[in-house]
């Protein structure tokens, strides 16, 4: 009976796993197929053959080298900001005694719950007042915006389980709250940090509301609003180039989690059991 209890899990499992895999090899499979595939064969068909002349023309003709520098810029300068803030707020709010740190804490918790569509008009208003409309700056400050409160919920939870003895010992032998903060605290909790990178990571790559709100210069687009106006210069599909450009966008990321899935987990789960 156990055994097969044990064949049915399984056969389950690996039918989740062809359910998650097969539409990434099909991505990748029709990225690599000729334009006339498409035509004569059916979607599902294999390859005739691989051509890699679709990547070409995506990074190239498609401008998804600008779309990847855009993006590439607007998420690192927001990634950085939103750790260097996230991990001294969190910090603050959590360990260090002052008034009004529990106030200040459930301000940026409320942000968890307010709802972008909600403040997409208001914010463009203030950056065509302002001239930051159709700017980088603009994504990063939305960025950093949002990013912020999920990221020091994360922070706060994983130093809730932070031995106070490690600060008091510094403390004691001389040690700043500067000083220990960013080399003893900071070090110690490197696995809710990387949580806290590859989760924005994931936000701010695959943003498009905001992208597509405040951006309308092409040479400041972002990947994801890159993939929505792509097209030949004849404005047909060029679908082996359009999978071509949808796997770029897709296979970093899912290599960046695959690399730091296990300090992911880590960090998601620190704090959750006390003692």
């Amino acid at each position: 009976m156990k055994k097969v209890k044990s064949g049915i899990k399984g056969v389950i499992i690996f039918l989740i796993c062809v359910l998650e895999v097969y539409p990434l090899f099909w991505m990748l499979t029709a990225s690599l197929k000729q334009q006339h595939e498409w035509s004569d064969n059916p979607a599902y068909a294999l390859n005739e053959g691989f051509y890699f002349e679709n990547y070409v023309d995506a990074w190239t003709r498609g401008n998804m080298s600008t779309y990847f520098l855009n993006s590439l810029i607007c998420t690192v300068v927001s990634l950085l900001f939103i750790v260097i803030f996230a991990t001294t707020v969190g910090f603050a709010v959590t360990k260090m005694k002052w008034k009004m740190k529990d106030t200040v804490a459930k301000i940026f918790s409320l942000g968890i719950m307010i709802p972008v569509a909600t403040c997409l008009i208001p914010l463009f208003q203030i950056y065509n007042r302002t001239g930051l409309l159709n700017t980088r700056i603009c994504l990063i400050i939305t960025y950093i915006a949002f990013g912020l409160s999920l990221s020091i919920y994360l922070v706060q939870g994983y130093l809730r389980s932070f031995p106070d003895d490690i600060m008091e010992a510094a403390v004691i032998d001389g040690c700043g709250i500067y000083k220990m903060m960013w080399h003893i605290v900071v070090p110690l909790m490197k696995n809710a940090i990387v949580t806290v990178l590859v989760l924005q990571f994931f936000f701010k790559w695959n943003d498009l509301l905001f992208s597509m709100t405040f951006i309308s210069d092409s040479s400041l687009k972002t990947v994801q609003t890159g993939l929505l106006y792509f097209s030949d210069e004849f404005g047909n599909k060029n679908w082996g180039a359009i999978f071509a450009s949808v796997s770029m966008s897709v296979f970093p990321m899912l290599l960046v989690y695959m690399g730091l899935n296990k300090k992911v987990m880590e960090g998601m789960t620190a704090g959750a059991v006390k003692g």
